[in-house]
């Protein structure tokens, strides 16, 4: 299993051991890279540290990444640790629980700019801090979902910052691409993480997606980790800008039976 070997990888997002950044950092350990791990703040430190130590990660650092100080910081420490990096996952997106309800007319103007700042510029910062020790071959990579595209109830704000989301991994992928680095993002469908629990009746998008996905399975960060490796491998040196679902084929359906 060494479809990574010889890769450096740093992942954004760690939070538990059900979130995506998990499940990304285990395929990744699996397929041979070496690693270093973000989390986002002193809260989440007393559960990012042990899954680093039991996957015999030393790198790993806290980043708010609405801070560009610390942005330049852990660039700064990861090009000591690793001279260059190959893989740049970012795994992060956040709203205010109270966004993710209601019609998306009452959303905040401060509402707004924090899920549009946390969730879409952070991936523009730390491709551009992270820029100078990238070499050449590598692997940008964050994390989408389909209500990007469709409106999906009670998503709201998070919807509309994902499709920013992915219009700036074609951006990015275009100036990147002279040096050989490929941008793109993973759909994937719904996941019981922690910041899932913040959506709305996100027990009802669970169910009717297990109903209405073609291979009526659920995912898993196994799953999107999986897909993952794919992209930051070798194997995927000429897919750059793209957008790959990993939905049990959710997003091919335009009407389910149920709704005929």
């Amino acid at each position: 299993m060494t479809l990574l070997k010889g890769k450096k990888a740093l992942i954004f997002g760690i939070a538990n051991k059900r979130s995506i950044a998990w499940g990304v950092a285990q395929a990744f350990q699996e397929q041979g890279a070496t690693l270093g791990l973000s989390y986002a703040g002193e809260a989440l430190k007393k559960r990012a540290l042990p899954l680093a130590e039991s996957i015999g990660v030393n790198f790993i650092e806290q980043c708010d990444v609405t801070e560009d100080g610390q942005i330049d910081s852990i660039a700064e420490k990861a090009k000591a640790e690793f001279g260059e990096i190959d893989i740049l996952v970012h795994a992060i997106a956040f709203a205010k629980r109270d966004e993710l309800s209601g019609p998306y007319y009452n959303t905040s103007r401060e509402g707004f700019s924090m899920a549009m700042d946390i969730s879409v510029y952070s991936f523009i910062a730390l491709a551009r801090a992270f820029q100078p020790i990238m070499r050449p071959g590598g692997s940008l990579l964050t994390m989408t979902y389909y209500g990007s595209d469709k409106v999906t109830g009670h998503y709201n704000i998070m919807g509309v910052a994902k499709a920013a989301l992915e219009s700036s991994v074609r951006y990015l992928a275009r100036d990147f691409g002279p040096q050989e680095i490929r941008v793109n993002a993973i759909s994937a469908g719904p996941i019981r993480t922690l910041a899932a629990a913040g959506i709305y009746g996100f027990r009802d998008m669970y169910s009717h997606f297990l109903e209405t996905a073609p291979l009526k399975q659920h995912i898993t960060p196994k799953d999107v980790g999986g897909a993952a490796v794919f992209l930051s491998s070798d194997l995927a040196s000429k897919i750059t800008g793209e957008i790959l679902f990993v939905d049990s084929g959710y997003n091919i359906i335009g009407m389910s039976e149920s709704e005929e």
